[in-house]
């Protein structure tokens, strides 16, 4: 069966390492901007009240739900010579696998700030507010109680915008192009092998990526139970404590009862 799937050929012969290498470079830079970006904006829309932010989130989901071509015809507008910022900044990026992680970056980013946003309003207010009252400032909050409650959150949805990124093909293939051993990364190759009737190559390419997908949301969905599990163990801690204050009081109010019938009775 594996030969029929890879043919007769090594693995070395087949299979397109400088697109697997461009892929994980450009997979690895989107996933270090989704993780900064994404937490800064989870933060934001989830503590802060300001004019606009319905229209912030819209824009964030909005690559979500746009055709491939409209969004990167939106990158391509940004990133080119007509863009009077990157004309006045000399940039020029077009067709380079940088332009490949922007455009995986935009595609990834809703993903990671929906997950971390979701996390973060389940957090309390009152456990931050009491770390802040006992004099701890806004990013020692945030490293020491915000970050840590939230992090199967902030985990699952890093990895989720991540293997989004690793798969992004409609608007990289417009901003970056599709040069072998320099822009060309696992998706186009499938894409080029298909074309070029070269099965057992695409055999490969469509494996490994269909392993790192599976992988990456068996590791989210995992994270998501444990948060759920966590959440459910929080909740039955806080009855038994509130059952046991309960029973403390009327066990205190009963005592407080005896003693006052004991003098009314003298």
């Amino acid at each position: 069966m594996i030969t029929s799937l890879f043919g007769d050929a090594s693995i070395n012969s087949l299979f397109p390492w400088s697109a697997l290498r461009i892929s994980l470079q450009v997979t690895a830079v989107a996933t270090v901007v989704i993780a900064l970006l994404g937490v800064a904006l989870a933060m934001l829309l989830a503590r802060k009240h300001f004019r606009g932010k319905l229209l912030l989130e819209t824009l964030i989901t909005l690559p979500l739900v746009l055709p491939p071509s409209v969004l990167r015809y939106y990158l391509l507008v940004v990133l080119g010579r007509r863009n009077p910022l990157a004309d006045v900044l000399d940039l020029n990026i077009l067709f380079t696998w940088q332009a490949a992680a922007i455009a995986a970056t935009i595609v990834g980013l809703p993903l990671m700030v929906q997950a971390s946003r979701a996390a973060i309003v389940e957090i309390n207010p009152e456990l931050e507010n009491a770390a802040r009252m006992e004099g701890a400032s806004d990013p020692q909050v945030l490293r020491h109680v915000t970050l840590p409650l939230a992090r199967s959150g902030i985990l699952a949805g890093l990895v989720l915008g991540s293997a989004r990124a690793l798969g992004e093909f409609g608007a990289t293939l417009m901003v970056a192009g599709n040069i072998p051993g320099r822009t060309q990364t696992l998706p186009m190759a499938i894409y080029d092998a298909v074309q070029n009737r070269q099965y057992h190559q695409a055999n490969m390419m469509v494996l490994l990526m269909t392993s790192l997908a599976f992988a990456g949301l068996w590791f989210a969905y995992r994270l998501g139970h444990a948060r759920q599990d966590e959440g459910e163990e929080t909740k039955v801690q806080r009855a038994v404590k509130t059952e046991s204050v309960e029973d403390a009081r009327t066990m205190k109010e009963r005592e407080e009862r005896g003693r006052l019938a004991v003098i009314h009775v003298h």
